[in-house]
């Protein structure tokens, strides 16, 4: 066993008194789970029975203006508590009974597929107008659960989480700034241990009984029909050194039969200063890259200088499909501009630091690719969060209307301070963009050494280049989605 390693914090959240035993209870996430599973069927009702008026409807109340402002503020503040309570993965438990325990495509074990998902699911968005239609967005949560349950019926590995859902692959990106992470609590245990439960479980058809041989004696070490199944993603707990691919699930901290795993807490981003946490594959660079500018994209689309766009495409080369002329809007600027401008960076701090030989573009890529995580989730929040802070109870007087009652719009249906929302907006990206030029300069520094100035200078002007965009987009008049002020 190689690269054993454990977070520097010994705080292990799961200690905790109340949420640690909570979070450690074998029926814990599935609690969770069900909560959230009783909200998605409430928003699917709504949705396909409920007024079709999406500030009125909790199908594009919930998903469009709270759950994702939420989210991105979780992930940042505790992690991908999403993930860990998310209802789609309900349906893996039956779809197991039926799976046949095939791997994944090779060719598609990557990231590509959740970069099409995002970039699909985001494309979608934009042109059914999915936040103004309950219906399409209940049959859209149908569609994920679906999905769910197929795949894991077809495949292990919870390909559907690893591989292919937007929802997840955005929670993975984000969460690698997250001050918690899962970590082993005694690596030389975990050199002793034969079974590796973590990543293969304890649960069994039968009985069975083992003795591991670790420090401090023999232990008993009992599988059964009671066990837990091991980490859905395939993570070996000592060697997860990021929270990519980490859906919290928690059962290789329920599956480990010498209490040797914890969530332990961190700095925030620790891993994003760390070379070698992440895979350097060009793949997952792109991935983090193109998020950060789906995130521009998608704020972009609801401010009016992309309808001037979308008028001048269409008469420049007579379109009339409003689908072709979206994918070329968010084709150019969320995929092929993004991509160019980074290979473009890397390639002059190559140049300007002199290291073209022994540094190659994929590499310089991976490298630096981290340092948009923090940007990006800067865009993330200035984005979301203007829409939840738009309406921020509006979800209340919706579900009093659902529940046959009349909603308090005058109570709960207010905004806040346009001014204060303005001000989270633009501490966000500058927080957002001097966190990301600190690892920038950081990789830059270990990298080319004397010559970290100049190998950093191309990324730099395209972090601030990339910040001064999205200044310029937030201080557009936005479209209040979802919000009764935009009904």
């Amino acid at each position: 066993m190689s690269n054993l390693y454990r977070p520097a914090s010994a705080l292990d959240v799961l200690q905790w008194p109340v949420i640690g035993r909570f979070l450690r209870w074998r029926q814990g996430r599935l609690v969770l789970q069900s909560l959230l599973l009783l909200a998605a069927v409430l928003l699917v009702v709504d949705g396909l029975t409920g007024p079709q008026s999406a500030a009125r409807n909790l199908a594009t109340v919930a998903p469009w203006v709270h759950f994702r402002g939420l989210v991105v503020l979780i992930l940042l503040l505790a992690g991908n508590l999403f993930c860990m309570a998310c209802p789609f993965a309900l349906p893996r438990t039956l779809g197991k009974r039926f799976s046949r325990g095939r791997n994944f495509p090779r060719v598609l074990r990557n990231k590509w597929l959740a970069i099409a998902s995002l970039f699909t699911l985001f494309l979608l968005y934009e042109w059914l107008d999915l936040w103004a239609s309950p219906w399409l967005t209940a049959w859209l949560i149908i569609a994920y659960f679906v999905a769910s349950f197929l795949l894991e019926a077809a495949f292990r590995e919870s390909a559907f989480c690893k591989y292919l859902c937007p929802l997840g692959s955005f929670n993975f990106v984000y969460a690698t700034s997250a001050p918690t992470q899962i970590g082993v609590k005694d690596a030389e245990m975990c050199r002793h241990c034969v079974g590796h439960e973590c990543v293969n479980g304890s649960y069994a058809t039968s009985p069975l009984l083992r003795l591991d041989d670790i420090p401090g004696g023999q232990v008993e070490v009992r599988h059964g029909p009671q066990g837990t199944p091991g980490c859905g993603t395939s993570l070996f707990a000592p060697q997860i050194r990021s929270n990519l691919d980490c859906t919290l699930c928690l059962d290789c901290v329920r599956a480990c039969p010498h209490d040797n795993i914890g969530l332990m807490a961190r700095r925030p981003g620790r891993e994003l200063l760390q070379p070698g946490a992440w895979p350097q594959r060009f793949d997952v660079s792109i991935l983090v890259i193109l998020l950060a500018a789906m995130g521009l994209t998608n704020a972009f689309g609801m401010v009016s200088p992309v309808y001037a766009l979308q008028e001048s495409l269409a008469e420049t080369f007579n379109l009339r499909n409003e689908l072709i002329i979206l994918l070329l809007v968010f084709g150019i600027t969320s995929l092929l501009l993004p991509t160019l401008l980074v290979l473009l960076a890397a390639q002059l701090g190559r140049l300007l630091s002199g290291s073209l030989r022994k540094h190659n573009l994929r590499s310089t890529v991976a490298a630096f690719a981290p340092s948009f995580v923090p940007f990006g989730l800067g865009v993330w929040i200035a984005h979301y969060t203007f829409h939840l802070l738009l309406a921020p109870f509006s979800f209340i007087p919706v579900l009093q209307e659902f529940l046959g009652q009349n909603g308090d719009w005058a109570r709960f249906g207010t905004s806040l301070d346009q001014t204060l929302i303005g001000l989270v907006q633009l501490v966000a990206i500058a927080g957002g963009l001097v966190w990301s030029l600190l690892i920038a300069q950081r990789v830059a520094t270990r990298m080319y050494r004397l010559d970290a100035v100049p190998g950093m200078l191309p990324w730099a002007l395209l972090l601030l280049a990339i910040a001064f965009i999205a200044v310029w987009i937030f201080s557009q008049p936005m479209e209040m989605r979802g919000s009764i002020l935009f009904s």
